[in-house]
């Protein structure tokens, strides 16, 4: 091909632009695989390099999109051939690589996954890496004896991307889940993905937290940090985990030793930019055979076109979008 869209940020001294721009191979990054990309999909990272102020692109001119479903091209290396179906997601991309706004990506072979069975690549992309993340904590919940006889499963900022496949997966894995969302408008929305209960944001992040609070729940996945992960480790059950990924309730966490050692509490740091790729294919295998929601392409998920990607891109920012917004690029 002559030349390919892509979303493209630059910035200089007095302009920042955020625009669809035509691109050859010549400009893609050097990888060992070229990937016609069908699907990506936006996640928080990706709001950030579509703002100035982001600090997540680290030079411009930039493409973003932090994950990609696509189809090999070609390949350098002899795991991967043209025509097979492949997901790419964290690493470098999208951050100091181009990423996955783009109508074709070249890689390193040693970021790319295999398809698995069971799973389109529309629906990789509804998981992409918030659903990988999501995954990744449900996972690390279980591994530390966290099960549906035990109670209840908080998940807090639930009508974002980890939020809503993690209430979704965990309600198919058998758990109560109980949602927490600033949004009232939501709650019919956490009910059908499976909530059992919808309590509010304010519920999970009072102004003053106690080293040790009233006993509520077995385990929780938290995307928010900050005060809400005060609270949750503060009212999280004996011998009970709290799986963390994100910081969007702040970086800072104000707690003491107590919930550890007083109640055999663990704290569950949840990485899916540098997960191993045993861990990483894996746990891909297992989101597709034991994981995938019923209601993945019919209530999670909504879909973009790169064209569309300019004025969403804020959207996600400003916590104006529920559950996974998807990226067509076929």
């Amino acid at each position: 091909m002559n030349s390919f869209r892509a979303l493209v940020v630059d910035k200089t001294e007095d302009r920042f632009t955020v625009d669809i721009k035509n691109l050859s191979l010549e400009d893609l990054p050097d990888g060992d695989v070229l990937i016609k990309v069908k699907y990506s999909s936006v996640n928080y990272k990706d709001g950030l390099a579509g703002d100035p102020n982001g600090k997540i692109v680290r030079s411009y001119p930039f493409v973003p999109g932090i994950d990609l479903g696509g189809v090999v091209v070609t390949s350098k290396d002899p795991n991967f051939r043209e025509g097979d179906e492949v997901i790419v997601t964290s690493y470098e991309l999208g951050v100091s690589h181009f990423g996955g706004f783009s109508e074709y990506a070249r890689v390193p072979s040693d970021w790319v996954v295999p398809l698995p069975k069971g799973l389109s690549l529309k629906e990789s992309m509804v998981f992409g890496t918030a659903g990988f993340t999501a995954g990744l904590s449900i996972q690390g919940l279980e591994e530390h004896g966290v099960n549906p006889d035990k109670g209840s499963v908080l998940v807090t900022g639930a009508t974002g991307g980890v939020g809503s496949m993690a209430v979704a997966m965990l309600a198919k894995r058998g758990f109560h889940v109980v949602a927490s969302t600033g949004k009232e408008s939501e709650h019919d929305y956490l009910k059908k993905l499976g909530a059992a209960e919808v309590i509010s944001r304010a519920d999970v992040s009072p102004e003053k937290v106690r080293p040790l609070d009233k006993q509520r729940w077995a385990g929780a996945v938290d995307p928010v940090g900050g005060n809400t992960l005060s609270y949750v480790l503060s009212t999280t059950k004996y011998g009970g985990a709290v799986a963390v990924s994100g910081l969007t309730g702040g970086a800072k966490v104000a707690t003491t030793v107590h919930p550890f050692i007083l109640r055999g509490v663990t704290l569950i740091g949840i990485d899916s930019v540098y997960c191993p790729m045993e861990k990483r294919r894996s746990l891909w295998e297992q989101l597709a055979a034991n994981l995938k929601p019923d209601n993945l392409l019919d209530y999670i998920s909504s879909e973009v076109t790169l064209e569309q990607l300019p004025s969403t891109l804020p959207e996600i920012l400003k916590g104006k979008i529920r559950g996974r917004t998807i990226v067509n690029l076929d």
